[in-house]
């Protein structure tokens, strides 16, 4: 035998794709684990040819999952970012979107027992330590994947999942602002570090000489942004106590600008090396807390609802993200007790991916 067989399902999730996996079936040892993701993905090629990933950072991602030892959680959710062309992984982040697939996943695996038509699902999100209620639907106790949910940046429609999260400021640095700043200067950019679901770097569009409602591939294509945007970021990400940022896909950058198209704020967001075709589930809860928080580099660019709870509508690429925010205004800033957002999850393949018995 010259490859090892390993069981997956093959998901998308909101508006990410890749394998969904039992955490038992893979290497304890995380350098190890690194190897076999990376062999998984074909990470090391733009088209990740030797492997099951599509050429871009949403299509190389992995969750693995486990029955869960917390009380509280039915699922842990680990997560896994491998990058497309260079052969790394990351464990430090979550993904929301990939999130979004997790409680089907965990039924169709048999990790969970399907109720008669609503299955709950309480996720623990073990890079980050977030608690996530997933809703998925599930008549005559099988996972469905047929609705009328639409998400932008996914074709059709499908079954709703809900998400909702909690316990997600400081997942990464212990600190809603790990600075300590509402507003920090770096390179004579004005950057709000703010660590809710995702540390991120989050700067108006201006700052940079952008509108904020370039395309996707127009600031792919603009590299001297690009260039500006992660010097930046990385000083950032090292203000923000993180290590290796250089090298890290944490923190992530966004920008922001005024509503253009009936939203509450437009922005784009970044991976941080690309940018997001559409918006990152925990990128959105992020970016949605620097807009209630005032003082921010938002102040000024949307009206601030004195709804409990509000719904933030953020403007991305692709269309727009609803973020419905529970929260009440404090001296630090905001004390977030949750956020909801509706996704869509479905199952495209199952089987056994192959791994060179050479890599383990």
């Amino acid at each position: 035998m010259t490859q090892t067989a390993v069981p997956f399902l093959f998901m998308r999730g909101g508006t990410s794709r890749g394998p969904y996996l039992r955490r038992s079936d893979l290497p304890d040892d995380l350098t190890e684990l690194a190897n076999v993701l990376v062999a998984m993905v074909g990470s090391g090629h733009p088209l990740n040819i030797d492997g099951i990933g599509g050429g871009n950072a949403v299509t190389t991602k992995v969750a693995m999952l486990s029955r869960s030892d917390d009380d509280w959680a039915d699922v842990d959710y680990f997560f896994a970012q491998v990058s497309v062309e260079d052969g790394k992984v990351d464990f430090k982040p979550t993904c929301g979107n990939i999130l979004s697939g997790v409680g089907p996943a965990a039924i169709e695996m048999g990790l969970v027992a399907a109720d008669a038509d609503e299955t709950s699902v309480n996720i623990h999100a073990v890079n980050t330590g977030a608690r996530v209620v997933a809703m998925v639907q599930t008549p005559g106790g099988a996972v469905s994947y047929a609705g009328n949910a639409a998400i932008d940046g996914v074709p059709g429609t499908a079954a709703p999942v809900s998400l909702q999260f909690m316990d997600t400021i400081g997942g990464a640095t212990g600190a809603f602002l790990p600075t300590g700043n509402l507003i920090d200067t770096f390179d004579g950019v004005d950057v709000t570090c703010m660590d809710v679901a995702m540390p991120m770097a989050i700067a108006r569009a201006e700052s940079f000489g952008l509108t904020g409602y370039e395309s996707a591939e127009a600031l792919n294509d603009n590299k001297d942004f690009f260039a500006k945007m992660e010097a930046v970021r990385i000083q950032a990400g090292e203000a923000m106590g993180i290590e290796n940022v250089a090298t890290s896909v944490t923190p992530k950058f966004g920008l922001l600008a005024p509503a253009k198209d009936g939203g509450t704020i437009a922005t784009r967001y970044f991976m941080p090396w690309k940018t997001h075709p559409t918006m990152a589930v925990t990128g959105a809860q992020c970016l949605a807390s620097c807009v209630l928080t005032p003082g921010t580099v938002a102040d000024g660019m949307a009206a601030r609802s004195n709804d409990r709870p509000a719904t933030i509508t953020l403007e991305h690429a692709s269309g727009q993200i609803d973020v419905l925010v529970d929260y009440e205004l404090t001296a630090e800033g905001i004390d977030l007790r949750s956020a909801g957002l509706v996704r869509t999850a479905r199952l495209l393949a199952r089987g056994d991916v192959m791994i060179p018995t050479a890599v383990w």
